[in-house]
C-alpha cells in the first residue's frame, strides 16, 4: 500500500477539514491511503506544556511517519504570509532526518487557509516549500487542467490548494475549493505511485 502522509495544523478547523478532503483524494487512488497526522500547539510560556495525546482529532505527527510515508500532503493555516510557528517548530526538529536523507525523492504538496482573500495565500504555498526542497522532495502543484482553478471565486492556486475562511473563520469551504483539495490528494498519490513503478 502506498501511503500518503497528510500533515496539517489547524487553528479553528479549516485546515484540518481541507486535510480530511485531501485524504479523501489520496484515498480514491486504488493502491493508496492516507495517513492524518498534525501538530501540538506551541507557546511563548516556557511553562505551557501539551498533552502527549490530542484531544481530538488526528494523532501527532512522529519522526517515524516521515521515515514510512511515500509522500506527503502539507498544511497550514497562513500566519503573515508563512506557516504557523507549530509547524515551523516541527520542520525545525527533522535535521536528523535531513542528513539521513529519509525524504530525498518523495513527492510533495502543499495546502493553506486564511481569514482574508488576499492574505498571504501564496507565499504561504511557497514558504512551506523550502523546507520540503531542503529535504529533497519532489514538489506537486496544481495543474490548470483541474477546472475548478480557472472559475474559483475564493481560495485555489497553482501551488497548492488554499481556502479563504473569511475574518471569522466562518466561511464554509467552498466547492471549487472542495473540488481542488480532492484533486491534490489524488495527485500526490499518484505521482507517488509512479515514483514508485506502479502502474495506474
Amino acid at each position: 500500500m502506498t501511503e500518503i502522509l497528510v500533515l496539517y495544523y489547524s487553528t479553528h478547523g479549516a485546515t484540518r477539514q481541507m486535510a480530511q478532503l485531501i485524504a479523501r483524494g489520496v484515498e480514491s487512488v486504488a493502491g493508496c491511503s492516507a495517513r492524518l497526522r498534525t501538530v501540538p500547539r506551541i507557546s511563548t510560556v516556557c511553562e505551557t506544556v501539551e498533552s502527549d495525546i490530542p484531544v481530538a482529532g488526528a494523532p501527532y505527527v512522529t519522526l517515524d511517519d516521515l521515515l514510512e510515508c511515500n509522500g506527503l500532503a502539507l498544511g497550514s493555516p497562513t500566519r503573515f504570509g508563512n506557516m504557523a510557528a507549530p509547524m515551523k517548530y516541527f520542520w525545525d526538529s527533522t535535521i536528523a532526518d535531513w542528513l539521513k536523507g529519509t525524504l530525498i525523492g518523495k513527492p510533495a504538496s502543499v495546502f493553506t487557509s486564511s481569514g482574508t482573500l488576499h492574505g498571504g495565500n501564496e507565499s504561504t504555498l511557497i514558504t512551506m516549500m523550502l523546507p520540503l526542497l531542503h529535504h529533497g522532495m519532489i514538489i506537486v502543484g496544481t495543474p490548470y487542467s483541474e477546472t475548478a482553478l480557472m472559475s474559483t471565486t475564493t481560495g485555489g492556486t497553482p501551488y497548492g490548494a488554499s481556502h479563504w475562511a473569511g475574518t471569522e473563520s466562518n466561511q464554509p469551504i467552498s466547492e471549487a475549493e472542495r473540488q481542488l483539495c480532492l484533486a491534490q490528494g489524488r495527485r500526490i498519490a499518484e505521482i507517488a505511485l509512479k515514483l514508485q513503478g506502479a502502474t495506474l
